[in-house]
């Protein structure tokens, strides 16, 4: 396993992946040194399981459209800048692609030191007019999904001892959201879910927190076809201006690392003070 690899002088080793819907795969490598940088040297850092968006910035900073290719090109960046990445295709709704991908990942590199999950999806409507289909796939992409992802790692990184989980959701999970009711669900569900698990994983010293992002400038916001509806969200925000994919980013980086060791069962909102909570 790589965890536990304090040398500076070894090369960090980095993977990342994504999920998708049936209909879209999504797949995506770390940045080259992101690890490094946050003073994580030699650790296994997994950025695991997203929707479009997020995890590209999570990644590299940059959004990358086209998610397959993509992947490929933010994999062979990492390894032209000396770090070591992989790229897998992952099928979030799919337990058999889940299992999967935990089997071939954990052969390839070990217990993972960080685990990241960054999946979402949401279809802004009435609720009176949601279909059982899109419930089927919000509630495994939003929170089976991941929460399958996290069980079939967490007991190799207990018997490591040691270890960071951060989950995105969303302020809608928190606070609701008109038009994204479902969605609010399942995101309130992956919050309740990451507070309690963490209560079971503090005696193994694996941090468990959230991620709350605000509107995010991503694919899936650009999707809404309401410009009265985007406009309204933005004015909304304090600071009047969406996050920029590579703020969640940074939020997500900052719990992943020994600075955030004292830090286990908290909801960091990454909003523009849309949302302040005592």
């Amino acid at each position: 396993a790589w965890a536990g690899a304090a040398a500076s002088k070894w090369r960090s080793k980095v993977l990342a992946a994504a999920a998708g819907s049936r209909a879209k795969p999504v797949v995506s490598a770390s940045r080259a040194g992101l690890d490094a940088a946050a003073g994580m040297s030699g650790s296994f850092f997994m950025i695991g399981v997203a929707g479009e968006g997020i995890i590209e910035g999570t990644a590299d900073n940059k959004g990358v459209r086209d998610k397959l290719d993509g992947a490929r090109r933010t994999a062979e960046e990492v390894t032209a800048r000396g770090g070591t990445a992989s790229s897998f295709s992952l099928d979030l709704t799919s337990a058999e692609s889940v299992d999967r991908f935990t089997a071939s990942v954990s052969a390839e590199f070990g217990t993972p030191d960080v685990i990241a999950n960054v999946a979402g999806w949401d279809k802004i409507g009435p609720f009176v007019d949601n279909t059982h289909e899109i419930w089927d796939r919000m509630v495994y992409l939003n929170y089976v999904g991941p929460v399958r992802m996290i069980h079939n790692l967490l007991p190799a990184m207990i018997q490591k001892t040691g270890g960071k989980i951060v989950t995105v959701a969303s302020d809608a999970g928190r606070v609701g959201s008109m038009g994204e009711t479902f969605y609010a669900g399942t995101k309130g569900a992956l919050i309740a879910f990451t507070k309690s698990l963490a209560r079971e994983m503090a005696r193994y010293r694996i941090n468990c927190n959230v991620v709350c992002p605000g509107p995010t400038d991503t694919p899936l916001f650009n999707s809404i076809e309401s410009e009265k509806l985007k406009i309204a969200l933005v004015s909304a925000i304090p600071l009047r201006r969406l996050a920029r994919p590579s703020e969640i980013a940074h939020s997500i980086v900052f719990l992943s690392t020994p600075a955030a060791n004292f830090i286990t069962g908290q909801v960091l909102s990454v909003s523009g003070g849309l949302t302040m909570h005592g």
